[in-house]
């Protein structure tokens, strides 16, 4: 899970895909970058790290992992996804996968949480009402959402705090310990 950090003071920017339409499972849906696990694959981080190198041209060595979201799984394909936060510079150029990514959206996690509703939708001939994310013309629904919802509970503890620069020439304050 890709997030960037934009501005001053950063605005955190959740980076996901838009799945082709022409694919035979989550068609056209958003998600995350993200796959199976590969023999050569060491850890869940390196799948990590070689999908999203794969979907969206992300290298690994611009990720830095923070940390870890709970499992969460699919209900429809019985996966159950491993999501890692990891943080990534803003200045980015994407190259999808034309096999997997119609589009690499950049959602502000604002605008994420501005969007949570509950709406009705249809798959496969089915009628279902569902928790989403709806940020513009994107519908996030499913794991993804539920995913998005960790994320958002977590976010402030994956993004340093930004503290103002102190103004030049000053000196630097000292730091005191105080038990309380």
């Amino acid at each position: 899970m890709p997030l960037l950090l934009a501005a001053a003071p950063p605005e955190p920017h959740v980076v996901l895909t838009r799945r082709r339409a022409d694919l035979r499972r989550h068609a056209g849906e958003i998600s995350f970058p993200g796959g199976r696990q590969d023999a050569e694959d060491a850890t869940l981080i390196d799948t990590a790290l070689r999908e999203a190198e794969e979907e969206i041209g992300l290298p690994r060595e611009d990720v830095h992992v923070l940390g870890e979201l709970p499992s969460t799984s699919t209900f429809a394909t019985n996966y159950l996804i491993h999501p890692f936060v990891g943080q990534i510079a803003a200045s980015r150029s994407w190259r999808p996968s034309p096999r997997e990514v119609d589009a690499v959206l950049e959602l502000p996690a604002a605008a994420l949480r501005e969007g949570m509703t509950r709406t009705r939708l249809q798959r496969r001939g089915l009628a279902f009402e569902t928790d989403a994310y709806i940020v513009g013309e994107h519908v996030i629904w499913g794991a993804t959402a539920r995913i998005v919802a960790h994320l958002l509970e977590r976010l402030d503890s994956f993004i340093p705090p930004s503290r103002p620069a102190p103004p030049r020439g000053s000196p630097t304050p000292s730091r005191s310990r105080r038990s309380s």
